[in-house]
């Protein structure tokens, strides 16, 4: 794009996080290199037994090695070690289309945004199969229920951000749930951000998916549940456990208060001590949810001021 070009002034990095994609890694690198002439191409490998790194350095990527495994590591050391003024990070499988990223760049820099997310838009069903397409859409559900508001791709792996937000994301997740994480961080802090819909393509011959599509779910449904919902909402999560207390205390309740009424005495005594432990329990569950709000609240105060003062260079 011209208006690009004409920006010359603006350092561009893209990142690829790399394990295993020596059938893919050399034609992405070149890809991007085409499209975005003035950026730096780095490839950060994780361990990978094949010739990843070969062919990577051949096409011209700057290579960097991140040993602890995951992909969440690997995305916590790039956006730790590199600066730039604009980054694109994007999947080592090439099933993104790199000619978008001039697109994504100038929307960024054109509406004054802080992250914009490629939506995936599937070109067959081996690009994109069922299942990954149901997942997504659960944890998007789950996302759009906590925050009230509409997301497109949550699991999008291509993006672009500014220095800001890159440099005051909390990169402390291990595998692939850091990309649910830069969208809650968005959303925690309204952070401006947008979802343009961009074409995904199927795998290259000879490159597997590393994403199991049960195992990874299920870590990301239960990051949703018990972190994010416990840190950002906790409130809501630990009042949803004094409601069930509460509620089993006075079903429980209600039979030997009513024998107490008629009879004036209480036969079931074990039972009577059990109601009382669980009402305080719910009591202790609402007072917990009430002062780790407040924590949550100094949490956002703290990574909006990060935020703030991450300015551009």
């Amino acid at each position: 794009m011209q208006g690009l070009a004409e920006a010359s002034d603006i350092s561009i990095a893209v990142l690829i996080p790399c394990y295993n994609e020596k059938a893919s890694i050399g034609k992405v690198v070149s890809d991007f290199q085409n499209a975005l002439p003035q950026a730096s191409v780095y490839v950060y490998d994780n361990n990978s037994t094949d010739a990843t790194v070969e062919v990577a350095r051949r096409a011209g990527a700057i290579i960097r090695l991140e040993k602890w495994q995951g992909k969440g590591n690997v995305m916590r050391r790039m956006f730790a070690d590199i600066e730039a003024d604009i980054f694109v990070l994007v999947d080592g499988d090439d099933t993104y289309d790199a000619s978008q990223a001039p697109m994504l760049i100038m929307r960024l820099l054109e509406n004054s945004l802080d992250m914009v997310v490629g939506a995936r838009t599937r070109s067959n069903e081996a690009a994109f199969p069922p299942g990954h397409i149901f997942g997504n859409r659960l944890l998007t559900g789950i996302v759009q229920w906590m925050f009230g508001h509409p997301i497109k791709d949550m699991l999008s792996g291509y993006r672009v951000f500014s220095r800001r937000f890159l440099k005051s994301f909390p990169a402390l997740a291990d595998g692939f749930e850091t990309e649910t994480k830069l969208t809650v961080h968005a959303l925690e802090l309204r952070i401006p951000f947008e979802e343009i819909n961009v074409p995904y393509k199927q795998r290259a011959e000879g490159s597997k998916s590393k994403l199991n599509t049960i195992s990874d779910g299920l870590r990301i449904i239960g990051m949703i549940l018990l972190l994010l919902l416990k840190e950002i909402r906790p409130l809501l999560f630990f009042g949803v456990i004094a409601g069930v207390l509460a509620t089993i205390s006075v079903g429980l309740a209600i039979p030997i208060f009513v024998r107490f009424m008629e009879h004036g005495d209480v036969p079931r005594f074990p039972t009577a001590i059990l109601c009382t432990g669980l009402m305080l329990l719910a009591f202790l569950s609402l007072s917990s949810g009430w002062v780790l709000s407040s924590i949550a609240q100094s949490r956002r105060e703290v990574k909006g001021m990060l935020y703030l003062a991450a300015q551009h260079r």
